[in-house]
């Protein structure tokens, strides 16, 4: 068992249950999936561009990608139906908890100026975040990066709303901003 699922079982969800006043611990929101996708920029141009991106997010998830390919022809971006744009990896059960750990603990930290996560909830209490580099993760070997590629991050959750999303994650020690009328002692 990885330690942010540890964590779960033994904090996050009885703290959870108790907040929320869940009766059964069934009710009590998990992390489903973390979906990870980078739409790249020149994959028109480039097929090769698509493949790179794959491999690096191959190697930031510890998954193979899907090369993901668009759905309708689009003449203004010289797009054709079928044509490569991006890539995706989809994260369960503990390749997921490993993978929001990094996030957390050695991501977040690398980002210059860094000052928490904006809420960008869904309202069904799923969270997304974008990156601007790959090479925030230190899978990815600076040398070897051809162009700066960024994703998007989603994580799913269980959860009814945006509190209990918030309250999930926040169990986890996910950095999010902190609300101008807060103080800083809570």
């Amino acid at each position: 068992m990885t330690r942010l699922a540890e964590i779960y079982s033994k904090e996050v969800a009885p703290k959870l249950q108790e907040q929320f006043q869940y009766k059964n611990k069934h009710e009590v929101p998990v992390i489903e999936k973390i979906v990870v996708s980078m739409g790249v920029e020149g994959a028109v141009e480039s097929r090769s561009k698509v493949e790179s991106a794959a491999s690096d997010l191959t190697m930031i998830t510890g998954q193979k990608a899907v090369i993901t390919k668009a759905r309708k022809s689009i003449a203004g971006f010289r797009l054709r139906e079928g044509m490569p744009i991006g890539c995706m990896a989809t994260l369960r059960r503990e390749r997921m908890y490993e993978f929001l750990d990094r996030l957390i603990a050695v991501v977040f930290p690398r980002i210059r100026d860094f000052r928490g996560l904006k809420d960008n909830f869904d309202g069904r209490g799923n969270f997304s975040v974008g990156l601007n580099e790959q090479s925030l993760f230190p899978e990815i070997d600076l040398d070897r990066v051809e162009h700066a590629q960024g994703m998007n991050i989603t994580i799913v959750t269980t959860a009814k709303s945006d509190e209990e999303g918030r309250a999930l994650l926040n169990g986890f020690g996910m950095p999010f901003r902190r609300p101008k009328n807060e103080s800083k002692e809570n």
